[in-house]
């Protein structure tokens, strides 16, 4: 039997933060049985896909992304049967399940680790990066969290972490490691599985010398992506990984794969691609951190135009390069897409569904993450010892070495923080949000009298109804094959407060989003046929002159 690799183009995918979503036995933190309670209401939705941030045993110390055992499920999300269970109901309701495929690095405190810890001399110590040294680090990188990407173990002895000292990098130059992860995806795979988002996946070939590397900060060290992301000759690995696992197999893969040029997009995820999509982060910190989140600009003080440009220069590459990519504004990463793209004072629902209007028929597979249908914004938190994530209290440390006072450095990480995007999911107006008869694992929202889902899901004016409408014309036999296969042409370029661009396949579909706060007036190269969706009640057009009020999208036929 042909395998059908491209099932999932037109389909709609949505992220799952498990620890958040939903608790079912009330100990405060979400679970694999709550995201089964759940799926009826992604079903409703009318999502298909469905991505689950890593769920293996892990020790937690990067939000399960430190992973200790590839074959067993953390008791804090439940066991191997909940996880069974998930992927037959999910099944049930023509829903696939994909998995976080951690595999540049594990937990310190995975089995092959702790050998190599133990004999330096065994096999599984050539699945890791050590190194002898005795003046210090065996090269000057810089972690991603910061400070040494380099770990002392004792005597001269250190190994290479890329992220988290918890995180021992992985050696793909190893054959029997290689082999050994794909003996682990096929696992995941022959449970029915419906595929995986591949994390970090550009990270796994280093510079083969590891040498230090011109300084670039004040701390004498290098930022590691030069030597160890997108490296020459990582395409031996991915491909020998596909051929081995995914190729078996009727799944999808999308991978996070920062740090690919445009002219490798075809490679990577071109018709015999490494993958079948990946994620694109160019469009995604337009606000330019530097060393650290207190030197961000805010949204408005920075032009409109930098997120059309880089987001249509992303759509454009992709169809050129004959790929399908995977658009997304949020994740489990980055704080709300409301904070990022819209200055504070204007934040409101018609705001939030302007920019899922923006984003959804956009030219490759939608992602949505959870409790962005809602309308979802950032949280602030009171304290620094109030956050979880491991990189907001990174960012908070390097506010404070430049001068900043502790009020001002938790201004900066509470803006830009992950854990943004991490608090639990809220499901109604109860106690916690609906989410646990317990105590939260993290603070609840503040606004779940206000906003959650049971109310949404009520009123046909909600940020969720208008989600659900954005699916429903997306999925539509109308125009369906044109916002899933046709081109994409940006339109209106001349004004700069307005982001819009033209699908064009068996029917010609424009969507034009307003990112002023005042109403303007512009005028339309071609005649609306039929209005499909707006953010406002009513759409003024007189004749080709559209008037655009604050924040107003519309999408319509031509």
């Amino acid at each position: 039997m042909t395998k059908n690799k491209n099932w999932w183009k037109n389909k709609i995918a949505y992220e799952i933060y498990p620890r958040s979503f939903y608790d079912s036995n009330g100990d405060g933190t979400g679970d694999l049985k709550g995201i089964t309670q759940k799926l009826d209401y992604l079903k409703e939705l009318g999502v298909d896909i469905i991505w689950i941030c890593p769920v293996y045993k892990s020790p937690m110390d990067d939000g399960g992304y430190d992973i200790a055992d590839y074959y067993s499920i953390d008791p804090l999300f439940g066991n191997m049967e909940d996880m069974d269970e998930l992927i037959r109901e999910a099944d049930k309701r023509g829903m696939k399940i994909l998995m976080d495929l951690v595999i540049n690095h594990c937990s310190d405190e995975h089995e092959w680790f702790q050998k190599a810890l133990a004999d330096p001399n065994c096999e599984e110590a050539e699945y890791f990066y050590f190194r002898t040294s005795k003046n210090g680090p065996p090269n000057n990188w810089r972690s991603m969290f910061g400070g040494s990407a380099w770990e002392h173990v004792g005597g001269d002895r250190y190994y290479l972490h890329l992220f988290s000292k918890k995180q021992p990098d992985l050696n793909w130059e190893n054959p029997k490691l290689r082999k050994k992860i794909y003996e682990m995806v096929n696992y995941w795979l022959d449970k029915g599985l419906g595929g995986f988002r591949i994390d970090a996946i550009t990270h796994i070939k280093k510079e083969p010398t590891l040498s230090s590397l011109p300084p670039d900060g004040p701390d004498g060290m290098v930022a590691c992506f030069g030597p160890t992301r997108n490296y020459p000759g990582i395409g031996e690995f991915l491909l020998e990984l596909r051929q081995n696992t995914f190729d078996k197999y009727e799944c999808m893969t999308v991978a996070e794969a920062a740090g690919v040029p445009y002219e490798q997009f075809g490679e990577y995820i071109g018709e015999n691609g490494y993958f079948d999509t990946m994620f694109d982060f160019s469009y995604s910190e337009l606000y330019s951190y530097g060393h650290g989140w207190h030197t961000c600009k805010k949204a408005g003080e920075w032009p409109i135009v930098w997120l059309r440009d880089k987001m249509f220069a992303s759509q454009l590459a992709t169809e050129k390069a004959g790929a399908f990519g995977a658009v997304f504004f949020e994740n489990h990463d980055y704080p709300r897409a409301m904070t990022k793209y819209i200055p504070d004072k204007y934040h409101s629902p018609t705001a939030q569904k302007m920019l899922g209007n923006l984003f959804f028929f956009l030219r490759g597979i939608p992602f949505i993450y959870q409790g962005q249908e809602l309308g979802m914004t950032n949280v602030r938190m009171d304290s620094i010892d109030d956050y979880n994530d491991i990189s907001t209290k990174n960012h908070y440390r390097i506010a404070l070495q430049d001068g900043l006072t502790e009020q001002e450095a938790l201004d900066a990480v509470a803006r830009y923080s992950r854990d943004n995007a991490r608090v639990p999911f809220p499901w109604s107006n109860t106690k916690n949000g609906g989410f646990t008869t317990g105590k939260p694992w993290l603070k609840v929202h503040p606004d779940y009298p206000q906003l959650n889902a049971e109310d949404q899901m009520k009123d046909p004016g909600s940020v969720y109804r208008f989600y659900q409408n954005l699916i429903a014309i997306r999925k539509s036999e109308a125009y369906n094959q044109t916002l899933t296969y046709g081109s994409i042409t940006p339109i209106l370029l001349e004004y700069e407060n307005v982001i819009a661009y033209q699908r064009s396949g068996e029917k010609n579909i424009c969507v034009i989003c307003s990112f002023s706060h005042d109403s303007q007036t512009i005028n339309l190269p071609f005649k609306f046929k039929k209005i499909l969706l707006s953010n406002y009640p009513d759409v003024k057009i007189n004749g080709e002159r559209l008037e655009l009020l604050p924040y107003q999208s519309v999408s319509a036929e031509i």
